[in-house]
């Protein structure tokens, strides 16, 4: 700021600043119009793939009815696995039920059983294993 004081003087220093702020005010204009055209060209872009894949579905969609037709009928895919499924059903038994005897187990474990050994505070250095 005192360079420009001493090149411009302070009489034109407040016109200076004034100027240069519009210019960069008119260059992020500029800057924010450009990014807005950039954008409506890539939402154009993207609308015209949108329209193709539209495109390619409603072909795809018209032939559909005949193709599931074919696979579903008696003669189709879908038929003879009917048919097979039919089949293996008719052949199907059963399995025999399994019945599990229970291990001798007590019905009650008293709590005293139940519980480990309190482990000390303190465990000396050097000690591999403590109760348990």
């Amino acid at each position: 700021m005192a360079v420009a004081l001493i090149a411009i003087g302070p009489k034109d220093l407040p016109v200076a600043i004034r100027t240069i702020t519009g210019l960069i005010k008119k260059a992020r204009g500029l800057a924010s119009e450009f990014q807005g055209h950039v954008n409506e060209m890539m939402r154009e872009a993207n609308v015209a793939d949108v329209v193709s894949d539209l495109k390619k579905a409603t072909s795809v969609h018209k032939s559909l009815p005949a193709d599931m037709a074919k696979a579903l009928g008696a003669d189709g895919l879908f038929g003879k696995s009917a048919k097979e499924l039919d089949a293996m059903m008719a052949k199907y038994e059963a399995p025999a039920e399994v019945v599990e005897d229970l291990p001798d187990a007590p019905r009650f474990i008293p709590p005293e059983a139940a519980r480990k050994a309190p482990v000390p505070a303190f465990i000396p250095p050097g000690t591999k294993r403590w109760g348990f």
